[in-house]
């Protein structure tokens, strides 16, 4: 062997492991994202009814769970290269999850508008940032263009979508979210639809460009709703009410 193959060969070995590294420090690929909402989706099914209603005062004494939980969730650096469904389920799960540890922090309350800044308050650790309700809601969940995530996310109120007793998770996301869509545009408390008028959410009035961006807002109900709804039906909002959603 010449001494230019002699040499070749720890080069060509020295080379391979430096990529083989290089390969490693990237990160998990996105089919190796798998986050465990388990805990969450526990809290829930003890603490949380069929309406969305919470026992506060119960759920008050599991805060240590509600914690680790976030903690958990804070641990991680969501990213652009993770799933969509992965990425919506962990927002989802974090802003609820992080709105009920709020509820708990200052309760008993009556509404969580009592509390000073709720929603603009940064607090929440996500990797190496710190978020406030507002961020996760406003700058991230509404940016990935699905607008059933507002029925998705529970804001601790009346008038709000019922918070779900089960977690979201990545595998079943999509139909969670036509799930939680189909009930909140059918609760007869959160929307009064007849066929020529239709009394809605706020959140429709709040929100209307996230759900019209290609239809009209009666558009848009009519996918869901059990009453057939004509074109020109007249639309009119409820006012909101934001008292807890306590049991």
């Amino acid at each position: 062997m010449s001494s230019r193959g002699y040499y070749f060969l720890p080069i060509w070995m020295l080379i391979t492991v430096s990529f083989c590294l290089d390969l490693s420090a990237q990160g998990p690929s996105k089919e190796d994202i798998t986050i465990s909402h388990q805990q969450w989706d526990n809290l829930l099914d003890q603490y949380v009814d069929g309406q969305g209603n919470v026992n506060y005062r119960a759920f008050n004494k599991d805060t240590e769970t509600l914690e680790g939980y976030l903690e958990y969730l804070g641990s991680f650096e969501p990213t652009d290269e993770w799933p969509r469904s992965e990425l919506l389920a962990f927002y989802i799960n974090l802003y609820n999850a992080a709105t009920v540890r709020l509820i708990l922090e200052h309760y008993p309350i009556a509404s969580i508008r009592e509390i000073k800044q709720p929603w603009v308050r940064k607090w929440i650790p996500v990797g190496k940032k710190t978020r406030s309700l507002n961020q996760i809601e406003h700058k991230i969940l509404r940016n990935m263009s699905e607008p059933r995530i507002h029925f998705a996310i529970s804001c601790a109120s009346a008038s709000c979508p019922k918070l779900s007793n089960t977690a979201f998770d990545a595998e079943n996301l999509e139909a969670q979210l036509e799930k939680v869509t189909w009930e909140f545009i059918n609760d007869p408390g959160k929307n009064e639809i007849d066929s020529g008028r239709i009394t809605l959410s706020a959140l429709f009035k709040w929100y209307k460009n996230d759900f019209t961006q290609d239809r009209s807002i009666t558009d848009y109900i009519g996918q869901y709703s059990k009453q057939s709804i004509l074109t020109n039906a007249k639309v009119q909002y409820l006012k909101y009410d934001w008292s807890l959603n306590e049991q």
